[in-house]
């Protein structure tokens, strides 16, 4: 997975978006199309409209480059946005679509499903996202059950800083749902929960 590209990139290529370069769009679909097919795929858990979703939002870059705003934030992000909103929309076109005409717990339904597909798809993006430290440490504590002592050990980091790198990718996953994570220290030695 590639990082956020500098700004000056995301400004470059926005400008060669503007002027119509084909080529341009190609670089950019090559560094972020599998990044948007990912997203898409989290969020309507069907290949077919994941498909759809990245070339929808592929040619909206296309057709209006002009609304991306390099000052609030990377070509990366915007993109995690668009594909975002794109899903997210085409998700609820196809519940409503398939849900019966006046039903209000079929709406209800559809909204509680898209706040669901709306948070995994940030935590997704959070976590690919992440500096890989932080996703290390994520790793070991959640798929291989390390606490922050066999963490440590694993990474070749101290005790306090795999306590650290826990606490705040926990804090970024947070952030997907809307909340925040508690700021104080995990319990460790000596300390109760």
């Amino acid at each position: 997975m590639t990082h956020d590209a500098p700004p000056r990139w995301d400004r470059r290529m926005q400008q060669r978006l503007a002027r119509g370069e084909a080529a341009a769009l190609g670089e950019l679909y090559d560094r972020f199309a599998s990044l948007v097919h990912h997203l898409a795929y989290r969020v309507l858990d069907e290949e077919d409209a994941a498909v759809r979703v990245t070339l929808e939002v592929f040619t909206h870059i296309w057709e209006r480059p002009d609304t991306y705003d390099p000052r609030r934030g990377p070509f990366r992000s915007w993109i995690a946005d668009l594909t975002h909103r794109h899903a997210l929309n085409r998700l609820r076109e196809t519940a409503t679509a398939s849900a019966p005409p006046g039903c209000t717990a079929s709406a209800r339904q559809v909204e509680a499903r898209v706040r669901d597909a709306s948070a995994a798809a940030r935590a997704d993006y959070i976590v690919t996202s992440m500096p890989p430290p932080l996703r290390a440490a994520l790793e070991l504590a959640y798929f291989h059950r390390r606490d922050y002592r066999q963490a440590a050990a694993a990474l070749g980091v101290t005790e306090d800083e795999a306590r650290r790198r826990l606490r705040l990718g926990l804090q970024l996953l947070a952030t997907a749902n809307g909340r925040t994570a508690p700021s104080a220290a995990p319990p460790g030695p000596g300390r109760t929960p």
